[in-house]
Parts: structure tokens; sequence; C-alpha cells
């Protein structure tokens, strides 16, 4: 196997693992539109990176966790609608970042990577990041599992039996803020949330627990992965995208057999 496919289908298993569980969190409680404004944000993070010279992946990684603060930090105030606020934030990052590029006169950047992905370019740099935060992520998760799963059965609930609803609720936003910004050169920002969204999606009515939710969830955003990338290899599409578009396949496919 050539060491360029190797290393997109390590970086698409990778980010397929580490979506999973916090996809499954996304579909129980609704935050669909959260994590594409997360998404949108981390453009603007890729522009404070190439502007200040400093780390690209470290600057997605601060500004996306600044824009999950302030999201969540919004929310509790309950100072406007949230899917108003959603909204203003996720056009205004991404658009700020556009902007903030154009001025950078003498850095050349491909903006069409940073929306739709490069898979195929994955170096072992983005393998490290992307396990990296990988670990982090599900070593968390497992350890709030119990917390996040009363959370998103009934939060009032929750918190009236003492679970801190508002620092997990924060959590799970940094979470998801973390996962997009790692994930973010390899599916690209506009591509990141449905990865996330459509095996969860399909896992739920071939699951019957929450822990075999996040099982199966996982497998099918690896089989969607090599089918993608499969598909990019021999029919020369869009590695990315591909791998959305064999996903959302899968989707299709279960809800026609649970029909039968």
């Amino acid at each position: 196997m050539p060491d360029i496919l190797l290393h997109a289908l390590l970086a698409g298993y990778g980010v397929a693992l580490l979506a999973a569980p916090l996809g499954c969190f996304v579909v129980w409680r609704r935050m669909a539109y959260f994590g594409d404004t997360l998404s949108h944000s981390a453009l603007l993070g890729v522009s404070l990176g190439l502007i200040l010279d400093i780390n690209i992946n470290l600057a997605v990684i601060a500004c996306s966790l600044m824009v999950a603060a302030i999201l969540v930090s919004f929310q509790e105030k309950q100072r406007m609608a949230t899917d108003t606020l959603l909204g203003i934030l996720a056009h205004s990052s991404l658009s700020i970042g556009l902007v903030a590029v154009s001025f950078a006169d003498k850095i050349r950047v491909d903006l069409m990577s940073y929306l739709f992905g490069d898979l195929l370019a994955t170096g072992l740099s983005d393998l490290y990041w992307i396990y990296a935060g990988g670990a982090l992520v599900v070593v968390t998760l497992a350890w709030l599992w119990k917390p996040l799963l009363s959370m998103s059965v009934h939060a009032e609930l929750a918190q009236v039996e003492g679970i801190p609803v508002r620092k997990l609720r924060l959590t799970l936003t940094l979470l998801m803020a973390l996962v997009i910004a790692v994930a973010m050169k390899i599916v690209g920002v506009l591509l990141i949330t449905s990865l996330m969204i459509i095996p969860a999606a399909t896992a739920q009515r071939l699951s019957r627990t929450p822990e075999q939710m996040v099982v199966v969830s996982a497998l099918l955003g690896i089989l969607g992965v090599s089918k993608g990338l499969a598909a990019s290899w021999y029919l020369d599409t869009p590695a990315a995208p591909s791998v959305v578009v064999a996903s959302f396949l899968l989707f299709i496919i279960t809800r026609l057999i649970k029909r039968t």
C-alpha cells in the first residue's frame, strides 16, 4: 500500500474513532448546529495562525475553544435565542477568517484544502495531532461518561441529583472544538460536522444501548472512510467529500433495510 494511502486511512480511522462518541452526544443533545459553528470558527484560527506566524494547529484549537466558551456563556445567560447566536458566530467567524487571509499578501494558502479537507495529503505530523487529541478526548469522555449521559437524558433531573451540568456542558462543547480543530485539515471545516453526525445518526437505529451506539458509530465511520477513500483512489474523486458521501449512502441503506 502506498504511504499516501496508508496515512490517509490512518488519519480517517482516527477521526472516525474520536468523532463517534462525540457524534452520539451531538445527536442525543441536538447540537448539530453547535458543531457547524465551531467548525466555521476553525478557519479564523487558520487565518490568525498564518498572520501571526504561529503553529496553525495551536491557533485553530485556541480559536475554537474561545468560540466554544462564548457559545456556552451566552447560552446560559440567555441574552438571545440560541439559533440566532449560532448563526451570527458561524457565518461571522468564517467571513472574518476569509477577509483576514486576503490581507496577508505574502502568504499563500490553499483555502479549499481547509474548507473541504485534503485527506490524501496527510503527513506523520497530522497523525500525531489526531491521535494525541483523540486520546485526550476519549479518556475525558470515558471518565465523564455517566454524568454526561445523565445530562443528555434529562438535564434538570441531573442537576437536582448534584451533577455539575454547567461544567459538563462546557466540557462537551470544548471537546467538540478540540476534535474539529485536529480534524480540520483532514476533512475540512465544512465537512467535519457531517462526519460526526451521519455515522451516529445511522447507528441510532441499529443500537439498543448508548454504549452500543458508540461502537456501531465508530465502525460505520471506519467503513465510510474505507469506502470513500477507495472511491477517491479508483475514481479520482475528492477524498474528504467521498468519505462523507459514502457515510451518507450507508445511512440511506440502513434506513431502507429497517423499513423493509
